[in-house]
This record gives structure tokens, sequence and C-alpha cells, in this order.
């Protein structure tokens, strides 16, 4: 027995458990980092503990920090969430030692399923299909590559101890080999301490379908259909439904048959998740298990009306599981999309910086998972994931239609977000149709309008300019900003979005009315009202609204699910130094140096490679921008670096 669970992680996954946990009279403590002193996970639980400074090597990653915040709050029990510790067996283990619940599998388990070699080992002695490929414990690059051939390209090379896309490479052709498994063996080393890798044979087109199973202390296991986790970026989940568009019946029922007998095979406890890739004759092949909760847990929730962390909580007090097989249902339908700090249009660089202004949509049918606060920071010591937005339905299409709305009014201002990116996905045909597969963002959605920088409207543009004239004139006295001894005049603007530069005038009229001038074109409208961020307008006879904020010389606007961002550079700084081609190499953002490969005195190519930032769990090549001889090197392998620091110097070539 338990009563007070610490949940050893942050964000979202925090935040949602917390909420189950106090609901079924838990009491709850949190753990933070420096970083997170002000999160909304610190502030919902009953008590939280500091566990160490931003960086997740000396906070969330340390077990003992961990064990000792229980011993400090006097929690009986540990809560993983995913991610961090949740999959590491040394953690449990210390739990157990500890005298804590580990609200999670056994050791065993954990151990067995965290490595992609073993566990593949083992699902083949229990008759899983799986995957064609290499496990073998020889590691050497030359075992690799010489069974990469055997196997014959493509092949994928995948980080042994985990997922997510990190250490995990496609290779098509024998000559990127060598160079893709160091690259996959070293982001494997950072992300997850272990530079272990497997090969498989690559399948093209395929489905990633999974399968959510239970079993609890009593030898009973039961699986909770399946979910669609087929669009996906760089192997990271984008979008995942519950049930899968291409599933039948029959199908779910062999899948789920095989999970479950893939958990009994290890005496499985507690939440856990067998993923397959299935081909187009519906032939499937054990991926791995997940040994924890999943991000997309959500949708399984929704459609079978459970609640699985008090399925988790329940099981791991020694209760049996709430249902048997023959008592789940699945009804309806639910989708989930995950909202990142990141920028598409700029190669989904992650994006840090202050969030101005969080208001998730509500209505009928969503849910929205978050973990995040205005005025909260940002930061790049973690996942670029702030929250998820999920919907339900009676139908696919219902639940399709409100995802959209529910996407495109959340409102995030302050750091850039894929939220175009993902309701332009949802409302694609391919989607709408139930067709897209694993190969679905590289081949049918590659030319979509938000993967490139998109010229502001000259609606949101006059929006932008009205909203900074009415700003301006609110601090001038009645009737006194733009005066002339004659009649008004104009308001000139020079503004900012993106890359462009826009000349603008802003000319008042009675009433409210406006006239704005963009180039060559003329854009009117009325203002209607104005309050809490909400401008209410008319523009070419039809009454609508946006959503803002200002931020100094800055205007963030919202209109019709899209976002922009309008500069007032009245008063414009000199331009900075660091523009392409200046032979400045600086950080992206603020992350850790993880691969210096140039020296001093080095001829290097524009486009060639100089360093590599690891931020936000993933890593970002730093590239000369033009050809030359490296001046300066500033920084070494495992510095920490600032966002816009300077770190290469090249001397241009004429």
């Amino acid at each position: 027995m338990f009563s007070k669970v610490l949940i050893a992680n942050r964000g979202e996954i925090a935040v949602r458990v917390i909420r189950t946990a106090k609901a079924m009279g838990f009491r709850t403590v949190a753990v933070y980092s420096e970083a997170d002193i002000d999160a909304p996970h610190v502030q919902l639980a009953d008590e939280a503990v500091c566990i160490g400074p931003a960086p997740v090597g000396e906070s969330y990653l340390l077990a003992d920090n961990i064990i000792e915040a229980c011993r400090k709050s006097g929690a009986d029990a540990v809560h993983p969430g995913y991610g961090f510790l949740s999959e590491n067996a040394d953690f449990a283990r210390a739990c157990q030692a500890a005298g804590l619940e580990f609200i999670g599998p056994p050791v065993d388990a954990i151990e067995l399923m965290g490595s992609k070699r073993l566990s593949k080992l083992a699902m083949l002695e229990a008759d899983v299909p799986c995957i064609p490929g290499y496990e073998g414990s020889d590691q050497s690059d030359e075992k690799l590559i010489s069974e990469a051939k055997r196997i014959g390209f493509p092949v994928m090379i995948k980080a042994s101890a985990g997922g997510g896309g990190r250490g995990m490479r496609l290779v098509f052709e024998e000559s990127e080999l060598a160079s893709q498994i160091k690259t996959a063996r070293s982001e494997a080393k950072n992300a997850f301490g272990s530079g272990e890798l497997i090969l498989e044979k690559a399948l093209i087109r395929p489905r990633h379908i999974e399968i959510q199973v239970f079993a609890d202390k009593h030898g009973n296991a039961v699986y909770l259909g399946e979910r669609d986790c087929s669009i996906q970026r760089r192997h990271q989940k984008v979008v995942e439904e519950a049930p899968s568009p291409f599933v039948d019946p029959d199908l779910r029922r062999r899948m789920g048959e095989a999970a479950v007998q893939a958990a009994k095979s290890c005496n499985y406890v507690g939440a856990g998740t067998v993923e397959f890739l299935v081909d187009q004759d519906k032939n499937f092949y054990f991926l791995e298990m997940n040994t924890r909760l999943q991000v997309e847990h959500p949708v399984t929730e929704l459609v079978t009306g459970t609640d699985l962390v008090a399925w988790q909580l329940k099981v791991a007090a020694g209760e049996q599981l709430p249902l048997s097989q023959d008592e789940i249902r699945i009804q309806g339908h639910a989708i989930e999309v995950r909202l990142y700090a990141e920028d598409p249009a700029q190669n989904f660089m992650p994006q840090t910086g202050p969030i101005l202004q969080w208001s998730p949509d509500e209505g009928e049918g969503v849910r929205i998972d978050a973990g995040i606060r205005t005025g909260q920071q940002v930061t790049p010591f973690y996942d670029p994931m702030l929250a998820k937005v999920i919907t339900y339905g009676a139908t696919r299409e219902e639940a399709r239609r409100r995802l959209i709305r529910a996407v495109q009014d959340s409102v995030l201002f302050g750091v850039t977000t894929n939220q175009t990116f993902l309701a332009n996905i949802l409302a694609h045909p391919a989607f709408i149709e139930g067709q897209a597969t694993t190969a679905f963002i590289g081949e049918e959605f590659g030319q979509d309008p938000s993967l490139s920088v998109q010229p502001a409207t000259p609606l949101a543009t006059a929006l932008g300019a009205v909203l900074l004239y009415r700003s301006k004139a609110d601090r001038h006295p009645a009737g006194l900003f733009s005066w002339r001894s004659a009649n008004p005049a104009p308001w000139p603007f020079e503004l900012r979005s993106g890359e462009q530069k826009l000349n603008v005038t802003v000319a008042a009229e009675a009433h409210d009315h406006y006239t704005v001038s963009i180039g060559d074109e003329s854009v009117e409208l009325q203002a209607v009202t104005e309050q809490a961020g909400k401008f209410v307008f008319v523009a070419n006879g039809v009454r609508q609204s946006a959503r803002y904020t200002r931020q100094g010389d800055d205007i963030y606007l919202l209109h019709h699910g899209c976002y922009f961002q309008f500069t007032d550079l009245t008063h414009e700084a000199a331009a900075s130094e660091d523009a392409a081609g200046s032979g400045r190499i600086v950080a992206s953002m603020d992350g850790s140096i993880v691969d210096v490969q140039v020296n001093a005195g080095d001829q290097v190519k524009k486009g060639q490679t100089l360093a590599i930032l690891e931020a936000m769990k993933m890593e970002h090549p730093l590239k000369a921008d033009a050809d030359g001889v490296v001046k300066t090197v500033n920084v070494k392998t495992g510095d920490q670096v600032k966002i816009r620091q300077l770190l290469v110097e090249i001397d241009v070539e004429n």
C-alpha cells in the first residue's frame, strides 16, 4: 500500500499524472530543476522538491536525487511518466531497494524490453513476428557494415536503448553507411547513455500500429485496441489516432493477441505498448515494446472510456485489472497531435523563449494536456513538446474537424510552434481518406506551405498595422495622435514580418474606419471592439476576429488559424554583422557542443559542417555560410553555449 506518489517527471505528463493521483485521494510530490521552479506541475502538486540545475544530467536523470526527494517528502511510490528514467531498470531497482513502489513493470521486463536487440531475440523465441535484421553483440563498425550488406538496402539503423527517432537513420546506399552509423551511435550515446545499435530491413511505406496492453500482479493481461501512429517526421510521431482506419477486426484481434503474448513472455505488469510495422497486405512485425505509458495514451482513454493512469495506480496497489478482455469496448474515434516549440519553415529548428500568452481551446470533445503557462520560459534543456491537443468524436471525421479547429484556436504567442503544420496535415486528402503511411510527410507533404516561410497576407499586415496604430494612439491625448494643422495625415510604418520589410501607411477615418496601404495594395477595415487581446473588425463586408498580444515593438497575431509577427522598424537598430555569408558562425540556440570538426587554418566550403550542437534532445549541424579559411574556433566539445554566441570565424574568400 502507498499513499503519497512522487512524479519523477516534468511538463504535461507530470501535470496529467498529478491530476489523476489527486482525484484518487493520493498525496502528490513534484520534482523540478532550477529552470522549472515556477512550472505548472510544481504549482499543481501538494509538495515539490528541487533536484538540481537545469540540465537533465544534473536533475531529472539523477536517480539518487529523486530517491532523496522521496525521503525528504515521505513519498512511498514513484510514477516515472515517460522519457527520462521511465524505462531505466537501474532506477526501478533503486526504488525497490529504497522501499518505494515503482509504478511500472518489473525490473527484468524493463531490462529486457529496454534493449531493442535483446527484446527482438525474446520475441523471436515467443513466436511474435519480427522484421529481418541484425541484433548481435558484435558492435564494431565492420560487423554492422557487413550485416547491412547481408540484409540489403534500404536498411534502418536503430539505437538499441531508446526511441523517439533519436539514434535512428534510414540508409539507402552503402556509401552513406559508415557516416550514418557514426551519427546514430553518437546520438544514441548522448540520448540514452548507450551507443548499442541494431539493424533492420527497412519497410517502405508501412503503417506504424501499436497495441496498448495492461497486466496486473495476478496474471491477468488485456489489450485495449490499437493506435495508428503512421504520420511521423524523422521517426518521431506527429499524429496518433484510435482506432486505426487501416485495421479491421481480425487484424486487431491478431495483433492484440500477439501483444498480450509478448507481455506475458516477460511477466509484464502495468501499462505497456507493443509497437508493430504493418505492410499493405496486413502482415505485421514486432518493432519494440515500450515499458511505460505512451505520449499518445489519451486517444485510447477516449475510445475505451478508461483512465490509464488510474489503472496504473490500481495495479501498483495490488488490485486486479478493472476490466476483462470481453468487457473492453471501442467506441467513437480520437485523434491527437503534439504541439512543439519548433519552426517547420526552418527545418523544424527547436525554438526557445518566453510564452507571452497560452490560451488553449475549449469545446465539445476537446482535451488538451499541457504543462505550460503564460509567462513561462521555453528553455533548450528539454524536449520541445509543449502540449498535446486531442479530440473525440462519434466518427473519425467529427474528431478530425474538431481537432483542426482546436489546433487553430489554441493561442500560443511568443515562441514559434508547429500549429499550422499540424492543421495542414489534418486537412490533407491522404489523411482525410485514412491513407497516410510512415512515408506521408516525406513523399506527399513536402511542398506544404507550412514547410517554408510564407509572406504575410495583406489583411494580416493591415491588422498588424492598425493594432500598432491604435496602441500608439492610446498613448497620446485624445485626438492629438497624427494631428496636423490640415486634415489628419496617414501614419507611415515600416514593418518586418520574417525576412519581409513592408512600407505601410494607416489612414484613420471617422467611426473607427481605417484605410491601410501596403505598397500598391489597399485594405479597408472597421474596428468593432478591442479588448482582452481580441480584436473584432469588419473587412470586405465580413465581421471577424483576431487574437493578438503586444511586446515592445512587436505585435503577435492569430487570424484564421495562421500566426503572424510584425515588428515596428521605425527605430530599427543597425543590421547585425552575423548575416548570411559573413563567416561568423553563431549558435542557433542554447545547447551543448557535442562535436567540433574543424581547426583554425582549415580550408572549408560553404555548407560544410563545422560543429554539432545538441539541444532539446536532437543534434543540429552548424555549417559554413561561405568558402574560406577557419580563422578561430571558440568552442570545444562539451561546452555549453548560448543562442547567437560566436562559435567559429571564417576568413571569407572574395
